[in-house]
């Protein structure tokens, strides 16, 4: 009998000590679980809607940003966040915690971008950039502005073609934002910072807002210097009042869809509604996207009579009243573009 109690004392110490020790190899592994990978590069990460967090979790263990997959879906159970999980683009390290990286989820702390576009953009050099930022596909950005336009919502009415209506800026988007929202981030930024601000102006002046944008982009795409713009605005309202041809080069270049330093007589050919050596009156639409400067130029345009103007060397203007005027310019243009020339 005494030898029996032995027994099952050393039966129930050896039960009692493998249990210690289990729960002490399950502590550490949980420990270890729950530590960061390691050192490593910073990733984009992104998560799209309907992912679950088991889902997200493999995404991340193959990713190399967790340990395990299933530790992920345990942290964010414990944590109640399975609910809560938020769709997006997500700036990840290695040597963050799952607990860190689920919170990250949970709170949709998605990875930013700072965009800046520049004034006299086009719809699709604005789509390339949204691209190379990694806020949306430039492919889809471009059939957005360029094809369904009027499904975005502002105070005025929109055109299928939002060309002028991008508004330049410096925008902060989300990472993967996509396309429809940061199109509607910038119709928006020009309904408030120009439509709303400028309204009673541009019931005065005569034209449509759609018109103003478009005389905008044309100063913006022709007008180099700063004191140039309320001229060129100038001699497009009088030669619309003269009912004259505008003749304007940027519009040839927005029919040819490519930039050129010169634009040569055979490109004046091109059978385009913008050609506007072809056409008489405004083009359909605006050339790029304006920024305020040039719209305001398009409001309130120099008090000049002038005609005419040729591009100098230096990026300015010579600005003339009479054809006989214009002549002399051009060739005082060429002759100063000669002397520059090494």
């Amino acid at each position: 009998m005494e030898r029996q109690s032995t027994r099952r004392k050393w039966l129930w110490a050896t039960i009692v000590v493998g249990l210690a020790v289990l729960l002490l190899a399950t502590a550490a592994w949980l420990w270890w679980q729950l530590q960061p990978v390691g050192a490593g590069t910073l990733r984009l990460v992104r998560i799209t809607p309907g992912m679950n967090a088991r889902q997200i979790g493999q995404k991340l263990q193959a990713q190399g940003i967790i340990r395990s997959a299933r530790m992920f879906e345990w942290v964010v159970r414990f944590k109640g966040w399975g609910g809560r999980l938020k769709p997006g683009t997500y700036e990840l390290r290695p040597d963050m915690s799952p607990v860190h990286v689920a919170r990250l989820i949970a709170e949709g702390k998605v990875a930013t971008s700072w965009v800046t576009i520049p004034e006299g953009y086009t719809v699709r050099q604005i789509a390339q950039l949204m691209q190379e930022r990694g806020v949306a596909d430039a492919e889809e950005f471009l059939s957005l502005a360029t094809q369904q336009g009027d499904s975005f919502s502002a105070s005025f009415p929109l055109p299928r073609n939002l060309e002028g209506y991008l508004f330049p800026n410096t925008y902060r988007l989300p990472q993967g934002t996509g396309a429809r929202a940061a199109i509607q981030s910038m119709v928006s930024l020009l309904d408030r910072e120009v439509y709303q601000k400028y309204h009673s102006e541009i019931e005065r002046s005569g034209f449509t807002f759609h018109q103003i944008l478009t005389i905008a982009s044309m100063i913006e795409r022709e007008a180099k210097v700063a004191a140039d713009r309320p001229l060129i605005s100038a001699v497009i309202r009088n030669r619309l009042q003269r009912g004259m041809k505008l003749e304007i080069d940027a519009t040839v270049l927005y029919a040819l869809g490519k930039h050129k330093s010169r634009v040569l007589y055979r490109d004046l050919e091109i059978d385009s509604d913008y050609n506007t050596y072809r056409r008489k009156g405004l083009p359909p639409g605006p050339i790029a996207n304006p920024g305020v400067a040039c719209i305001e130029a398009a409001l309130r345009p120099a008090q000049v009579d002038y005609l005419y103007y040729v591009a100098r060397p230096d990026g300015s203007h010579i600005f003339t009243r009479t054809l006989q005027e214009h002549h002399v310019a051009i060739a005082r243009a060429r002759a100063e573009r000669t002397r520059a020339t090494p």
